[in-house]
């Protein structure tokens, strides 16, 4: 590397040197470069041993380090351009030392071109624009994992602070961005993929609550009796609280709904794949009742006209509706009846209707069962007495083992089968005087004794052994007799 200035001569031909000083060395292509520097000398040498140490890692195909990255993204516009010219540096990390700012309006206009809706693309756009002006991030190599973590922390703090749920949002949208940026060749790595979710189970600031059928029901009667509210008559509210319950619907779907939607034939209800959250045509089927009565509904307004004149904020609408009806808003738990727990209420009739969890996996739409039974399913007041309740009597007797502890259950068979079977001998049995009464065999039972259960067989079976001692048959041999198979 070589740093001097140039002279010249002025205009009286006097030779004088340039303010400025040059630096010139050979590149990883061996072609040698001259590079414009500063007026201090000092600082043009510091200048010259960073586009050597550029040089350098280019030669060996190494990527530069944190502090030569740093150094790229904090160089002038021009020198940035020259470098990228003559092949020191690459597109990668030309686009790497544009402003933060830069990359977000791009990061914007990806999310815009891949289909993600206007409401998604402001609210993710919105996190991520705060966390970066209120951790003061200029550039891209300003953004570290630990500034986020710390900063998403902070905000925790209060009465007011962040949820768990929440601190999970901010650093999801945080994640997409370092996400695209590393995809896009724009960065190496992401500083914030290591950072880990919160568990929202040990913080949950709102939960939502299943409305009981007799619930529902009187909402729907108090409301469609109502008055005007939210641009929306009383029938119309209950009609649409009516539709978000049986479909399980979200807000921002049945906002998107118009009356060709529908197919009264059918009984479906289609949701288009722009509108819909997993970008999928989603069609649901319809009561036929439900169907019946949004026809009615709907008779006079054109195809294309919106189904429903929604609010932008339901909850508002659905709490004073609540209130008419004398419906809790919040429960003695802390959950709330907002307009989206008309979802959870589908998930919870459905379970209470008997319908199988993959069904109404499908029917809720989502991706996991897990979602659907641990999320969207809620216990009504009575299922878990009535599930006790339906349990067997345990303090009846057993049947198939009250015989067999009494000891009466087979005591003559089982006497006769050991009379034919002791000492594999033919039996006769004798009176007193030793006269010969009857000859029997296994099939051949000996008259019941006049008692009977366990003792009677203990006699009858002493009886038997020593009345035939001794005793032959008209042969005068005993005869052997072969035990019955």
């Amino acid at each position: 590397m070589r740093v001097f200035r140039t002279s010249y001569k002025d205009k009286t031909g006097r030779k004088r040197q340039a303010a400025k000083w040059y630096i010139e060395l050979r590149d990883h292509r061996e072609t040698v470069r001259r590079f414009p520097a500063f007026t201090d000398k000092r600082q043009s040498e510091a200048l010259g041993r960073q586009i050597e140490k550029l040089i350098n890692f280019k030669t060996a195909g190494q990527q530069p380090d944190t502090e030569l990255s740093r150094w790229l993204e904090n160089i002038p516009a021009r020198m940035r351009n020259h470098l990228l010219k003559i092949g020191l540096l690459d597109a990668e990390r030309a686009a790497a030392g544009k402003l933060l700012s830069a990359h977000l309006d791009d990061f914007e206009k990806h999310l815009q071109a891949k289909g993600s809706t206007t409401k998604h693309v402001k609210l993710t756009m919105t996190r991520i624009r705060r966390v970066c002006s209120d951790c003061k991030f200029v550039s891209w190599s300003d953004i570290t994992g630990s500034r986020v973590q710390e900063y998403l922390s902070d905000c925790r703090k209060g009465d007011n602070g962040f949820s768990a749920q929440t601190f999970n949002y901010y650093l999801q949208a945080m994640k997409q961005f370092a996400k695209w940026m590393v995809l896009e060749r724009r960065a190496n790595l992401s500083s914030v993929k290591h950072l880990r979710p919160l568990n929202t189970r040990t913080d949950r600031r709102h939960d939502r609550r299943a409305l009981e059928p007799d619930e529902i029901r009187h909402l729907l009667e108090v409301t469609r009796c109502g008055p005007k509210r939210f641009w929306m008559t009383g029938p119309e509210r209950a009609m649409l609280y009516r539709l978000a319950v049986e479909t399980g619907l979200r807000a921002g779907e049945l906002r998107s709904l118009i009356v060709s939607s529908f197919d009264f034939v059918g009984c479906t209800v289609t949701v288009e794949a722009g509108d819909s959250k997993r970008r999928r045509q989603d069609i649901i089927p319809l009561r036929p009742d439900t169907a019946a009565e949004l026809k009615d509904f709907f008779r006079g307004k054109l195809p294309h006209v919106a189904a429903f004149k929604m609010p932008d904020k339901t909850s508002d609408m659905i709490k004073a509706d609540l209130a008419d009806a004398g419906i809790s808003y919040v429960d003695e738990s802390g959950r709330y009846a907002d307009f989206h727990s008309l979802r959870h209420t589908t998930g919870s009739l459905l379970a209470a209707s008997g319908a199988h969890p993959k069904v109404a996996q499908s029917l809720m739409r989502h991706s996991t069962i897990d979602l659907t039974l641990s999320r969207y399913t809620h216990i009504y007041g009575g299922q878990e007495s009535e599930a006790v309740n339906n349990l067997p009597d345990l303090s009846l007797p057993s049947s198939k083992y009250k015989a067999a502890a009494t000891g009466t259950e087979g005591t003559e068979k089982n006497l006769a089968s050991y009379l034919a079977l002791s000492c594999g001998k033919q039996r006769i049995s004798a009176d007193k005087d030793g006269q010969n009464r009857e000859k029997f065999t296994g099939t051949n039972v000996p008259p019941k004794s006049k008692f009977t259960g366990a003792k009677s067989g203990i006699l009858a079976t002493k009886s038997a052994s020593e009345n035939t001692s001794g005793v032959r048959d008209r042969t005068g041999d005993l005869r052997a007799m072969n035990p019955p198979l």
